[in-house]
C-alpha cells in the first residue's frame, strides 16, 4: 500500500524565473568550444530579454566560481523595468547588519525588485577558502542566528542580540526596504538542519529538480516542519530546460550539450562533488552516479547537466507540450515558481518563453504594480508588409 503524505495544495498558477550565468555560458558543457565571454554586455542582453519576455525574475548564482552577484545585479537593475533579482546572502561571510543595508539599498534602488536567496554553502573546501571552518550543522546554526538578526533589522527594530556565533548591540537600519516587512526569503535545504532553518525563517522553500515522487516527499516534510512553528511556505524548484519544437530535436540537443565531455572530465567533477557535505548535492549525484548510460531519471527529466555541474543538475527535456506537462505535475505537488536555465542562456531564454509560456497558467500579475508577467509575445514579422501572422491565423481558423 502506498503511504499517503500531506502535500501542499496544488498551485493553480506559477511564476517563472530565469538565470544569469555569471560563472560562464556556452553551447557545450565542459568545453571551450562555443564558450562565451560573460561580459556586462552579454549579461545585460539576457536580463533585458528576460524582462521583455515576461519572466518574473532572474537568479544570480554565488560562490568563488562566479562574478559577485550584488555587483552584477546593481548593474542590471537600470537596464530592466519589471525583472526581479534573486540575490544570495551568505551567512558566515558577512555580518547581518551589513547584509541588511545592502538588501535595503538594492530594494530601494530597484523599486522593490529584490528577492533574497539564503545560501549556507555545501563545499567545505570553498568555505575554508572564504574563512569559514564550521561543520555542516554549525553553519546552519549560524544561518539561524543571521536570519534572526537580519529579519528584525529589516522590519525597523533596534536589535540587541547575543547568540553562540553572532552578536549585535543596538543595531539599526536607518533606510528601510520598499517591500514589507522585507524582501522575500528563498531557501533550499535537504538536511534536517536546513529544513529547521527554513521552517523558522523563510518564505519560499526551494528544491532542486528531482523526480516528482522525491520532490513530493521533500515538500511534505518541509510543510509539516513549518506547521510546527505556525508558518507556511510557497514552493519553488530549480531546473534546467531543453525545449525544442519536437521531442527528437530536444533529445538531440541534450546529447549535443554533453558531446564534448570525456570520461576524465566527468570523473574530475564527480570527485570534487564527493567532498561536499551538502545533502542536496548528494541527492543530485545519486541520480546519475557519474555515468552517462541512464540519464533520463524520470519522464523528460535528464540528469546530464549534473555530470559536471554542481548544484542544479537536471533538465526538463522535450517538446513544448511535454515540458509544460512535466511542469504541471510539479505544480500539482504545490510548486508555484520555477527557476530555470538553459544553454546558451540567451537563446534558451527566448525559446522557453516563446514555446512554453503560452501553455502554462502564469500568474496574472507580478505584483508591486510592475505590470503583467504573462508573456504577450511578439506577433512575428508582418507578411508582405500587409498582414500580421496572428491575423492570418485568425482568418485561416474562420
Amino acid at each position: 500500500m502506498t503511504q499517503q503524505i500531506d502535500l501542499p495544495p496544488p498551485a493553480p498558477a506559477t511564476d517563472v524565473l530565469w538565470f544569469l550565468p555569471t560563472h560562464g555560458d556556452g553551447r557545450y558543457l565542459g568545453s571551450e568550444i562555443g564558450a562565451r565571454h560573460v561580459s556586462l554586455t552579454y549579461l545585460g542582453q539576457i536580463a533585458r530579454a528576460a524582462d521583455e519576455l515576461g519572466y518574473y525574475g532572474v537568479l544570480l548564482p554565488t560562490g568563488r566560481s562566479c562574478e559577485d552577484s550584488w555587483v552584477i545585479a546593481s548593474a542590471m537593475v537600470p537596464l530592466t523595468q519589471r525583472l526581479r533579482y534573486l540575490m544570495a546572502v551568505r551567512p558566515g561571510l558577512s555580518e547581518p547588519a551589513f547584509a541588511a543595508r545592502m538588501a535595503a539599498t538594492l530594494d530601494r534602488l530597484s523599486n522593490g525588485r529584490l528577492l533574497i536567496n539564503v545560501v549556507t554553502g555545501g563545499d567545505p573546501l570553498e568555505l575554508k577558502g572564504d574563512g569559514v571552518f564550521l561543520d555542516h550543522d554549525e553553519r546552519y546554526a549560524v544561518t539561524d542566528e543571521f536570519l534572526t538578526i537580519w529579519r528584525r533589522l529589516l522590519t525597523g527594530e533596534e536589535v540587541t542580540y547575543e547568540g553562540k556565533h553572532l552578536k549585535i548591540e543596538k543595531g539599526k537600519l536607518l533606510y528601510p526596504p520598499v517591500q514589507k516587512p522585507y524582501p522575500p526569503l528563498y531557501f533550499g535545504g535537504s538536511s534536517d538542519a536546513g529544513n529547521k532553518v527554513a521552517a523558522d525563517h523563510v518564505d519560499v522553500y526551494l528544491t532542486w529538480g528531482e523526480p516528482p515522487h522525491l520532490v513530493a516527499e521533500k515538500l511534505a516534510k518541509a510543510k509539516a516542519l513549518a506547521a510546527t512553528t505556525g508558518r507556511s511556505f510557497s514552493y519553488g524548484i530549480r531546473l534546467h530546460v531543453i525545449v525544442r519544437e519536437t521531442s527528437a530535436e530536444a533529445w538531440r540537443a541534450a546529447d549535443d550539450l554533453i558531446s564534448r565531455l570525456d570520461d576524465d572530465t566527468i570523473a574530475t567533477a564527480q570527485k570534487a562533488f564527493a567532498r561536499f557535505d551538502s545533502v542536496g548535492q548528494q541527492r543530485m549525484s545519486q541520480l546519475h552516479g557519474g555515468k552517462r548510460d541512464k540519464l533520463e531519471v524520470s519522464p523528460n527529466l535528464w540528469a546530464g547537466v549534473g555530470l559536471v555541474r554542481g548544484g542544479a543538475g537536471t533538465a526538463l527535456v522535450g517538446n513544448p507540450d511535454e515540458v509544460a506537462a512535466r511542469m504541471k505535475e510539479y505544480m500539482a505537488l504545490g510548486i508555484d515558481r520555477f527557476i530555470l536555465s538553459g544553454y546558451p542562456h540567451l537563446e534558451e531564454c527566448y525559446r522557453f518563453a516563446e514555446l512554453v509560456f503560452p501553455k502554462l497558467p502564469l500568474k496574472a500579475t507580478t505584483g508591486n504594480d510592475l505590470g503583467p508577467a504573462r508573456n504577450a509575445g511578439p506577433f512575428g514579422e508582418v507578411i508582405a508588409n500587409v498582414v500580421a501572422p496572428s491575423e492570418r491565423k485568425a482568418v485561416a481558423a474562420g
